[in-house]
């Protein structure tokens, strides 16, 4: 059952990026970002007062960095789905996981140049051997992947999809940080959303206002109930994953949203993407998934990724 929830909440989220697209022909990334934050803030408000979880937090700072990390991401990712075929702009948000994994590469690197831990850095990386080749993997897929971008003159797009995952993955560290100290997940995601909405509002006063349409405002509604339904969903399917090999199942399943993208970004988009694009693309979720092993041999508990 919990895969057919994260089945659920992949698809909701690809959707979700669906409206994103159509809705950025007439609001620009900063509107967004806030119109995502004020609905995801009063959703999650009414879930925290109906499921009885208080939202007075002991980790103020916690959360402010969690969100600008998280608002960074989101606006990122907004402009990449904007501006390039939905598939690679939801492949690159993605790749939080091959980010990480090279956070950790990084690390046994430092860790093997200091002396008081009698190690070389040749034997650090040696230790972190299939950590180096998956991202080493991870990244062919990106140059693969970005290479037919950059002769359709998006190449910047494309390096803002890139951030966009490289912030994703520092907001989930700081989401298992906060799990760690006890914070309900409702909470966790209902600072974020406060953070969205104050930023999307500062970004708006740089950015300017778009001139306001009913019509094209409608996509805004299902825009933040499917982002809030398919956070629902994704932390269904990690709470009904009670052992070990359900949650590794769970957390590789987030990468059929891939998938669902693709689909919607040739149905719907008719993009054109060269197959080195799809190509790069594979390698990428192959990686992903790579990642994901690795990382839950190291740390089986870890939460949920947002989005």
């Amino acid at each position: 059952m919990q895969a057919l929830w994260m089945l659920a909440a992949a698809f909701l989220f690809a959707t979700m990026a669906v409206c994103v697209k159509f809705a950025s022909e007439y609001f620009n990334s900063a509107e967004l970002v806030f119109y995502r934050g004020l609905l995801g803030m009063l959703f999650m408000w009414a879930l925290a007062r109906a499921r009885g979880v208080t939202l007075a937090t002991r980790f103020p700072g916690m959360h402010m960095w969690r969100s600008l990390v998280g608002v960074v991401a989101l606006g990122a990712w907004f402009y990449a789905i904007a501006r390039l075929p939905l598939a690679t702009a939801m492949t690159l948000n993605y790749m939080s996981s091959i980010w990480i994994a090279a956070f950790l590469v990084g690390g046994a690197m430092l860790t093997g140049l200091l002396p008081a831990q009698g190690k070389a850095t040749a034997g650090a990386i040696q230790s972190q051997g299939p950590l180096v080749l998956t991202v080493i993997t991870g990244f062919i897929g990106v140059v693969m992947m970005l290479r037919p971008t950059i002769d359709q003159n998006q190449g910047f797009a494309g390096l803002i999809g890139l951030l966009s995952g490289l912030m994703a993955a520092f907001a989930y560290m700081q989401v298992t940080a906060l799990a760690r100290v006890g914070e309900p997940e409702a909470r966790t995601v209902f600072y974020f959303a406060v953070g969205s909405a104050l930023a999307g509002g500062l970004g708006m006063g740089v950015a300017g206002v778009s001139e306001w349409h009913w019509k094209p405002a409608l996509w805004l509604i299902p825009f933040g109930v499917l982002a809030s339904l398919g956070q629902l969903c994704m932390t269904r399917a990690y709470s009904l994953a009670k052992t070990h090999n359900a949650t590794l199942l769970v957390a590789n399943l987030q990468y059929s949203g891939i998938v669902f993208g693709a689909v919607y970004s040739l149905l719907l988009f008719g993009d054109q993407i060269a197959l080195i694009g799809w190509a790069g693309m594979a390698l990428i979720v192959a990686s992903g998934i790579a990642a994901t092993v690795l990382r839950a041999r190291a740390a089986p508990d870890s939460p949920a990724e947002e989005h």
